[in-house]
């Protein structure tokens, strides 16, 4: 019978440890990369744009997830609003650049987590993260000690501190990070984060580190583990080739990875002659067997 990590480390009170840990974190923001050092607690911004409070722009089911995730009741999928991101290509920018969403109390989100799980939902699954993770595992804190007993996700851009990563080992059983760009020139150019690649590879590693491979039930649904996700990009932006490879030899050749071919253009993206259109058929065909040549087989 699998138990999710948070429930392990509740019983030893690591978890209110580490909830304290991240919330002092927001006194002087380090919780990415980006390190801008405000006070979240006093509302200062800093790249992101969240405020000290959680903001959150819906709570539901979702069934357009990986298929170990969604299974047949959902997964429990709680998007955030803000993003460090900022990309110009972003298919939710009125979440993550204007700010769509609520303002939720830590009690509040609790709440919402174990709607999701009376509603059947086969874990939940954090939405752009980063940015509230102290109040999530605050959240996640109150959920469990009100019966929260599922696998929790955590869904992420990929671009994550490796300090803020490590305070999370043991409390998340799913990571699933995209690898969007696999230089730092490209993240530069189309994002604020000047050197996504460099993080995202270090971000990877450690993830890979703390939970392994993906591990499924015998009904498919996905209860520890990665999920990696690579969204393909026209005129292969994106370097599919370096981030395959570096899935393959520095990772695992059985890390599940989805080669995602929704990209379109969004947000000021029509701005960016490059961006303005999808890939194509064969340049969707093309990422498939590069990732096929350096022995990755699950997921695509």
């Amino acid at each position: 019978m699998f138990t999710p990590g948070y429930i392990k480390l509740a019983k030893t009170g690591e978890l209110e440890i580490r909830a304290d840990r991240l919330e002092s974190i927001l006194d002087d923001c380090t919780l990415c990369p980006h390190e801008c050092h405000v006070s979240r607690q006093d509302d200062e911004l800093g790249i992101c744009k969240a405020p000290g409070s959680l903001l959150v722009s819906s709570a539901f089911p979702h069934y357009g997830e990986e298929r170990p995730l969604v299974g047949r009741n959902g997964s429990g999928t709680i998007f955030m609003t803000f993003c460090s991101m900022q990309c110009v290509f972003c298919q939710n920018s009125s979440i993550s650049h204007d700010g769509e969403g609520q303002e939720m109390t830590s009690g509040e989100m609790a709440q919402a987590m174990l709607r999701l799980q009376e509603l059947g939902c086969h874990n939940i699954n954090f939405v752009t993260p980063t940015h509230y993770i102290p109040q999530i595992i605050r959240s996640v804190s109150i959920a469990k000690e009100n019966g929260l007993n599922l696998p929790l996700v955590y869904n992420t851009s990929g671009y994550d501190s490796i300090d803020t990563l490590k305070l999370l080992d043991g409390i998340i059983d799913i990571y699933m990070p995209d690898a969007k760009f696999s230089e730092n020139s490209i993240g530069d150019m189309y994002t604020r984060a000047v050197d996504y690649a460099e993080r995202m590879f270090e971000g990877l590693k450690e993830m890979h580190g703390q939970v392994g491979d993906l591990i499924t039930n015998s009904d498919n649904i996905a209860e520890r583990g990665m999920l990696v996700r690579h969204l393909v990009m026209p005129g292969n932006l994106g370097g599919t080739d370096r981030i395959m490879k570096f899935i393959a030899d520095e990772l695992s050749k059985d890390t599940y990875v989805n080669i995602m071919g929704q990209y379109r253009p969004c947000y000021i993206a029509h701005n960016y002659p490059e961006l303005s259109h999808t890939p194509s058929g064969q340049e969707m065909r093309k990422a498939r067997e590069i990732a096929r040549n350096y022995g990755l087989h699950r997921g695509f």
